[in-house]
């Protein structure tokens, strides 16, 4: 077995391997000359106190030990096996098809968007305040919205899955090894796409195939038990369906309703971007000691406000703003940032959760969709006070916080252009005052962060679905329809990459518990 070390650094020490590989041999008792391998296994930053330190953990190997080698995953032909359906190109579905292979079944990806070099052009065009295509852009395309975000891997549940084989997943298909042992793992939107596009040759060489420009318009159901999907006039046949279509999907919340397909109304989280100089966000983090030898500062902050849950959400150290809506008629933004993180600013959502009962007033009319309605309702007032195209609403946080008109606005990454516009007065109140509040709570707790260099951009409105579509715990199937498997973040099951593509991976499990059921009862009839 290795040696594990763990050691506390300067920045500058942590930073040069020489250095930190001659500290662990020392700690070990194990002269460097006799080390094969100093893996490094756990890297963090500690800021709460005066001097930043680093963190490490290793492994060392000595010439006794056998090294680890590589991980490699070898994918079998699953070409004429029994296919199934997954709706959906994001983390959820490109996991779930990794997974189903595994298991020998040949996966059938419709995805509604386009592959990712034609997705650039046409997020490029958005950020240009070009024509918004509504199937191909931040939200919609291979890889789903987790291609053009932040790319932070997290999940905060130990249950969801084998976290650590999602990661070694990724590296196999092109992203740094130091996602293995960062303790805030970071891919970046400019490595996604390529990350992305590996794993669908993945998919294809192996049998399986990745169809684009599939929107999905309804389900084929025979006896309670879903046989395939539609897409316009083209029929997929399948006895098992998997519903990976994200947080945005309006359309096919409104299709399973009309469809008399059972969903459910569900809290969910709504707010702003708030974006602050990223140097002052070092300032304040790093204790005002610089930032050499260390990455670009984040922050986490919750607070309560009368009961309600206020919270930083994605936050994205050096990193921009970016035009996130699937309708003309919408705005909404999101964060993201490139593996460097070297933008000149930070961002973050600043959201407040929104209960059922802050939206009773629209269920009569639009029943279980009634969270879907007052999202939209949110997102087309902000189009409203935005200005034309994609510009967006945004004011000084301090002019926020004290109800006042902003006369200016400090620069910002969002390229579209904003409107100065005063979010308090037309966003609802129970949102509005919550925010009000929160921000005053984390300045007190970061001092120099609400500030008059700090601006908000509204809406951020997408951190989660307001609707669930239920699953039976055991099987993971819809509770009325077999074969079909609600998957990921729009079934309401997920909230990010990795905890997308652990749903995706439990589903495809879930798939192939089912089938040898059905292939043992099948066997034993038989007999």
């Amino acid at each position: 077995m290795p040696v594990t070390v763990t050691l506390s650094l300067s920045p500058k020490q942590a930073s040069d391997e020489k250095t930190y590989v001659s500290a662990a041999a020392r700690l070990a008792g194990v002269p460097t000359e006799h080390i094969a391998l100093a893996r490094l296994v756990k890297r963090s930053v500690d800021a709460r106190g005066r001097n930043v330190k680093v963190n490490l953990t290793l492994e060392l190997y000595t010439d006794e030990h056998e090294v680890p080698g590589e991980v490699h995953f070898d994918y079998p032909d699953v070409s004429g096996r029994e296919e199934v359906i997954i709706v959906g190109g994001g983390p959820a579905g490109l996991f779930c098809a990794l997974r189903l292979i595994e298991s020998g079944f040949r996966p059938i990806i419709l995805e509604r968007g386009k592959e990712v070099s034609e997705r650039k052009r046409d997020v490029a065009a958005l950020n240009r305040n070009g024509r918004l295509d509504p199937d191909s852009n931040y939200a919609f395309g291979e890889g789903g919205a987790g291609t053009f975000s932040d790319g932070k891997l997290f999940t905060r549940s130990k249950k969801r899955g084998d976290y650590n084989k999602a990661l070694q997943t990724l590296v196999f298909h092109g992203a740094d090894p130091a996602i293995l042992y960062e303790a805030h793992p970071h891919i970046g939107t400019d490595k996604l796409p390529g990350i992305m596009t590996a794993i669908r040759r993945t998919i294809t060489s192996c049998g399986g195939e990745v169809l684009f420009g599939r929107r999905v318009t309804g389900l084929t159901i025979r006896d309670g038990a879903v046989t395939g999907a539609v897409c316009g006039d083209e029929r997929f046949t399948a006895r098992n369906v998997v519903l990976a279509t994200g947080h945005s999907a309006n359309d096919i919340y409104h299709m399973l309703h009309e469809s008399g397909i059972l969903l459910e109304a569900k809290a969910f989280a709504m707010g702003v971007r708030v974006e602050h100089p990223q140097a002052l966000i070092d300032e304040i983090q790093y204790h005002g000691i610089g930032r050499e030898y260390l990455p670009a500062a984040a922050y986490s902050l919750t607070a309560q406000v009368g009961g309600r849950g206020v919270y930083s959400f994605c936050m994205c150290p050096g990193g921009v703003i970016v035009p996130a809506m699937t309708d003309s008629r919408e705005s909404v933004v999101n964060g993201m940032s490139s593996s460097g993180r070297n933008s000149r600013w930070a961002n973050s959502g600043i959201v407040t959760e929104i209960r059922l009962s802050d939206y009773a007033h629209l269920t009569e009319r639009w029943g279980v969709l009634a969270g879907l309605r007052y999202r939209e309702e949110l997102e087309h007032a902000a189009r409203a006070y935005g200005g034309p195209a994609q510009t967006a609403p945004a004011q000084r946080l301090t002019d926020f916080v004290n109800g006042r008109m902003s006369q200016s606005l400090p620069p910002s990454s969002y390229v579209p252009g904003r409107h100065a516009s005063r979010l308090d007065e037309w966003l609802p109140e129970l949102i509005s005052s919550s925010l009000r509040e929160g921000f005053r709570i984390f300045g007190r707790r970061m001092h120099g962060f609400l500030t008059d260099e700090a601006q908000i951009v509204g809406v951020e409105s997408r951190t989660s679905s307001p609707v669930r579509i239920p699953r039976d715990k055991e099987s993971l199937m819809h509770p009325q329809i077999a074969g079909l498997y609600p998957a990921g973040e729009g079934a309401g099951y997920a909230g990010g990459i990795i905890s997308a593509a652990l749903d995706g991976e439990r589903i495809a499990e879930a798939i192939a518990r089912r089938n040898r059921h059905v292939t043992e009862n099948t066997t034993s009839i038989r007999k």
